[in-house]
């Protein structure tokens, strides 16, 4: 329900906003804009994202069931078990969900998108056989989700790229402040879902897990700002994801042929789920981006920027942040509407200028949420995703927050 309300309430404000801008201003031409955007996010919506996710979701599904044969997911399982079942208690302790979460979050820490996805999708998958409503989001689900939006990724390598093909004096000097903001969202997302599923957290597992997690991620911090450059950063960054990446085929595949697995067999059983899994989802991404193109190209977000420029200055506070917002407001909608702002910010305002930078952290610092909810929940034909949404937001809020905190402490 409440996503059928967010849905029509996309459709409803862009017209009215649109309206508004012909009857009192004149722009006779907001309404074709909005249409032509519509036609051009459905088809960014089957051309762009669903039909390419076919190849790769038909590799990975693939490479995800010779690690099942091989026993790969379910030494994960086990080894994750002790923090995952404090936070997944509906999950059992040896179930492949908990691989496939696990394998879900390492790409995303790493910035693979391209394989995190199918690892996410499979994750939801497992996780709806443990569903005893297929139609309503589970609570585990719930919670994979947010953590999964909230975006934790340790070095931002396509901003990174992009603030480099502009010309940045150091394109990598917001992975700090990017790291900080998006593990405040995930933090901030995930005791939100505790509370809210009154999960103990104040438990010794869960506080080492976390205190590990977030020791490992400031050692790493520390040695890579300390003793590597840009070109330093990247060129790690580059070895250690695509190494990480083969080193987990091979390693899924000598498994399975010592437990005298027919490879080839397992990997075609696998990949035949890649295709109609893309396929399942092309409504879902339909739906929801048409309706995200329509609060965009309606002009929306411009006129929520001037309002929160003009109520923070009744207050005295800098606004200087306010033309970074559109990014940070297009990133829980669309990844690509958000590159598109980061980039019209740093072209604007300078690629080094503190705007560009906090435009930047903004993208680096959360993930798409509703694109999320609608690819992952539409894989699996979860229509009620009771409070997904509210806590994936509160998730990409303090990540703003946190984003503007840090983008002061290091760039004004």
């Amino acid at each position: 329900m409440v996503l059928n309300y967010l849905w029509t309430g996309f459709f409803f404000v862009g017209f009215l906003a649109a309206g508004v801008q012909w009857l009192l201003f004149g722009d006779t031409e907001i309404f074709k804009r909005i249409v032509d955007g519509t036609f051009d996010s459905a088809r960014v919506a089957v051309m762009d994202i669903a039909l390419p996710l076919a190849g790769v979701m038909t590799l990975w599904l693939g490479i995800m069931k010779i690690g099942e044969q091989a026993g790969a997911v379910d030494l994960i399982a086990r080894i994750i078990a002790p923090f995952f079942e404090r936070i997944f208690p509906g999950v059992p302790r040896n179930h492949p969900a908990n691989g496939h979460m696990v394998m879900n979050f390492a790409a995303n820490l790493l910035g693979l998108d391209n394989a995190a996805t199918p690892f996410g999708l499979k994750a939801m998958e497992s996780l709806q056989t443990l569903n005893p409503e297929p139609a309503v989001a589970s609570d585990a689900q719930i919670m994979f989700l947010v953590l999964h939006t909230s975006g934790l990724t340790l070095i931002p390598l396509a901003v990174m790229a992009q603030r480099a093909v502009l010309g940045a004096a150091d394109p990598s000097d917001i992975f700090i402040p990017c790291l900080i903001a998006t593990y405040v969202a995930t933090v901030v997302g995930l005791v939100g879902v505790a509370m809210r599923q009154r999960i103990r957290l104040l438990d010794r597992v869960v506080l080492g897990w976390l205190g590990g997690i977030s020791a490992a991620i400031l050692g790493l911090v520390c040695f890579m700002s300390r003793y590597l450059d840009r070109a330093g950063i990247e060129r790690f960054s580059t070895l250690s994801s695509n190494l990480l990446l083969l080193a987990i085929m091979v390693a899924f595949m000598a498994g399975a042929m010592r437990r005298r697995v027919n490879v080839y067999d397992a990997f075609i059983e696998g990949a035949k789920g890649g295709i109609q899994t893309s396929i399942t989802i092309i409504p879902y991404l339909v739906g929801m981006l048409v309706a995200v193109g329509v609060l965009r190209n309606s002009g929306v977000l411009a006129l929520v920027v001037t309002g929160f420029t003009r109520l923070f200055s009744q207050f005295g506070l800098n606004t200087d942040f306010t033309p970074a917002l559109p990014t940070a407001l297009m990133k829980p909608l669309s990844g690509s509407g958000s590159r598109a702002m980061m980039v019209d910010a740093m072209k604007t305002y300078g690629v080094d200028s503190f705007v560009g930078r906090l435009a930047c952290i903004f993208q680096g610092s959360a993930d798409t949420t509703f694109y999320i909810v609608a690819l992952y929940y539409g894989a699996v034909g979860i229509r009620k995703p009771r409070y997904s949404i509210s806590m994936g937001l509160l998730a990409d809020f303090a990540g703003v927050v946190a984003a503007i905190g840090v983008g002061y402490l290091f760039f004004h």
